[in-house]
C-alpha cells in the first residue's frame, strides 16, 4: 500500500483513515492501494509550499531550469514504468501511453526547462523622459492544482511545470482514481533537485481535499482541469477570495467536412479523433458536420473503420481501444446513447457494451439526432460520434458554434479560403485544418466560452503563472520635481 501523499519532499500517510483501491478498468483488479488525505494534510502541504516559496522564487532561473532538465532525464529512464502504470490505472492502450502520454510529458518538461530561463518583461525605456520603466514578471505564490483522470501524468505536468518554472510552489491533487503516476512524478521531481515543499501531491476526493485546496487562504492561484460543472464551483470559491483561477473545462469539438475535403482522410481522422483515449478527451471529435453531398459515404466509411477497431487488454500492443475509466462512466455513456436513440437518432454502428470483462464500450456512430439534443450538445466522454448534414458553409459554421463549449474544432477542406474562414469564425481555442487532435509543447491549449479560461503549454501558459510588476526609477536626481506643482502652490527650491 502506498502512503498516497507527497508532502514537503517525502511520502506521507493520508490522515483521513480511509484507504482507496486504484482499480484497473480493463478487468477490475486492484493496481495499488493508497491512503486518502484530509483537511489537515492540505494544511500541511500548503504550509510546506508556502515555506519553500521564498527561496524557490528567488533562485536564479538556471537553477529551476537545471532541476527540470534532470527531471526529464529521470523520466526518460523510467519511461517504460510510467507507461505501464499509466495504462494499468487508466485502461488506455499501451501504444497511447508509450507513444503520446509519456514522451509528451518529457517534451513538456524540456520545454519549460528552457522557458524558465526566458522569464522576461518589457525592455527598459524612459516613457516620460524622467524615469526608467521596466516590467518584471514575478511568481504568484502557492498554486493549488487539481488534475483529471483521463491524462493523469500529462495533466499533472501541464500544471506543475509552468508554475514551478516561473518560481511558484505547487500543491496538486490528482484524481483519486488515477494518482499513481503523479506520485511517481513527485518522487522523481524531488530526486531531480526540486527542494522540499516545491511540489506536493495530495490524493483525496474533490469535496474533502479539492475544495480545501481551492479555499485555503494561502493558496494564491488555482488551476483546475475537469468538467464545466465542477469548474463553476472552483471559480465560485476562488472568486470569493479574489484569487486567480485557471480553468480548462469541457468540450464538444465539431468536425466540419466541407464538400471539397479529402474524404478518405476525413474518415480516418474522424475515427482517430473520436476514439483517442476511448473518447475520454475534452478535445475529441464528438459531432461531425458533413456536407450533404458526402454524408452517406462519410457515414459508411466511419462505420466500417469503427467496426474494425480492436478492443481488449490495454497492455497488449495489438489493442486499439481500451475501456472507459469506471463502471459509472460506462453507465453514463450507455444512458446517453440510449436516450439519443429513444429521441430519434439512428445507430450506424456500436451502441453497446461488448462481452468483455471491465468497462468496455463499442465505438458508436449516430445519425439523425437533432441539433438541440443532449447527444449533440453535451459532453459524452466516451467513444461516441454523432454526424449531422449541412447545406452551406454558413450553416456549417453556425452549427459548429451552436454549443456552450469552445475548446477545439477541426475543418476539412482543400480550399484555402474555406480553411481561413473556418479558422477565423469557429469559436474555439484551437482549430485544426485537415487533422484533429495533434498538440505540441510550443503551442497553447485552452478554450473559449464554457470551456474555461487560461492556457496550458507554451509561453502563454508560462505567463499565466506570473504576475506583472512595473518598476519606475527616477533618473533626474531632482528633489523638486515638475509634477509637485500639482500638490504645492509654492514648491520648495531644490536642495
Amino acid at each position: 500500500m502506498l502512503p498516497g501523499q507527497w508532502i514537503d519532499g517525502r511520502p506521507a500517510e493520508g490522515g483521513s483513515g480511509h484507504v482507496l483501491e486504484v482499480a484497473n478498468p480493463a478487468d477490475g483488479t486492484t493496481v495499488e492501494s493508497v491512503t486518502l488525505a484530509n483537511g489537515a494534510d492540505v494544511a500541511d502541504a500548503v504550509a510546506a509550499a508556502r515555506a519553500a516559496f521564498r527561496q524557490w522564487s528567488q533562485v536564479p532561473p538556471v537553477v529551476r531550469s537545471d532541476a527540470l532538465l534532470a527531471l526529464a532525464e529521470r523520466m526518460k529512464d523510467r519511461a517504460d514504468e510510467y507507461a505501464r502504470v499509466e495504462t494499468a490505472q487508466t485502461g488506455k492502450p499501451i501504444r497511447l501511453s508509450t507513444g503520446f502520454d509519456v514522451p509528451g510529458s518529457v517534451d513538456n518538461t524540456l520545454f519549460f526547462a528552457g522557458a524558465a530561463r526566458h522569464l522576461q518583461g518589457t525592455a527598459a525605456a524612459e516613457w516620460d523622459g524622467d524615469h526608467t520603466s521596466t516590467v518584471r514578471r514575478e511568481p504568484i505564490g502557492v498554486v493549488g492544482s487539481i488534475a483529471p483522470w483521463n491524462y493523469p501524468l500529462q495533466m499533472a505536468m501541464w500544471k506543475m511545470l509552468p508554475a514551478v518554472a516561473a518560481g511558484n510552489t505547487v500543491v496538486l491533487k490528482p484524481s483519486e482514481l488515477t494518482p499513481l503516476t503523479t506520485l511517481m512524478l513527485a518522487e522523481d521531481a524531488s530526486a531531480a533537485g526540486l527542494p522540499d515543499g516545491v511540489f506536493n501531491v495530495l490524493t483525496g476526493t474533490g469535496p474533502d481535499v479539492g475544495e480545501a485546496i481551492v479555499a485555503h487562504p494561502d493558496v494564491r492561484m488555482v488551476s483546475f482541469t475537469g468538467s464545466t460543472r465542477v469548474g463553476h464551483r472552483v471559480a465560485e470559491i476562488a472568486a470569493g477570495q479574489l484569487k486567480r483561477a485557471h480553468l480548462e473545462l469541457g468540450g464538444k469539438a465539431p468536425f466540419v467536412v466541407f464538400p471539397d475535403a479529402d474524404l478518405a482522410a476525413a474518415v480516418q481522422g474522424a475515427v482517430a479523433g473520436a476514439l483517442i483515449n476511448t473518447g475520454q478527451d475534452c478535445t475529441a471529435a464528438t459531432r461531425a458536420y458533413v456536407h450533404h453531398s458526402l454524408f452517406d459515404e462519410f457515414v459508411s466509411g466511419v462505420a466500417r473503420v469503427m467496426d474494425g477497431v480492436r478492443l481488449g487488454d490495454p497492455a497488449d500492443p495489438a489493442t486499439d481501444l481500451g475501456p472507459l475509466i469506471s463502471p459509472s462512466q460506462r453507465e453514463k455513456v450507455t444512458a446517453m446513447v440510449e436516450r439519443a436513440v429513444a429521441g430519434g437518432a439512428t445507430l450506424a454502428c456500436g451502441g453497446f457494451a461488448p462481452d468483455l470483462p471491465g468497462c468496455f464500450y463499442r465505438p458508436t456512430l449516430l445519425t439523425g439526432a437533432r441539433q438541440d439534443s443532449e447527444i449533440v450538445q453535451e459532453e459524452v466522454f466516451g467513444p461516441v460520434l454523432v454526424v449531422l448534414p449541412f447545406e452551406s458553409d454558413d450553416e456549417a459554421i453556425r452549427l459548429a458554434n451552436d454549443t456552450r463549449y469552445g475548446l477545439a474544432a477541426s475543418a476539412w477542406t482543400s480550399d484555402v479560403r474555406r480553411a481561413h474562414r473556418a479558422s477565423r469564425e469557429i469559436e474555439a481555442g484551437c482549430v485544426w485544418i485537415n487533422d484533429h487532435i495533434p498538440i505540441v509543447s510550443e503551442m497553447p491549449h485552452g478554450g473559449y466560452k464554457q470551456s474555461g479560461m487560461g492556457k496550458d503549454m507554451s509561453q502563454y501558459s508560462f505567463d499565466e503563472y506570473t504576475q506583472v510588476k512595473h518598476v519606475s526609477v527616477d533618473i533626474t536626481g531632482v528633489a523638486n520635481k515638475e509634477w509637485h506643482r500639482t500638490i504645492y502652490s509654492n514648491p520648495r527650491p531644490d536642495q
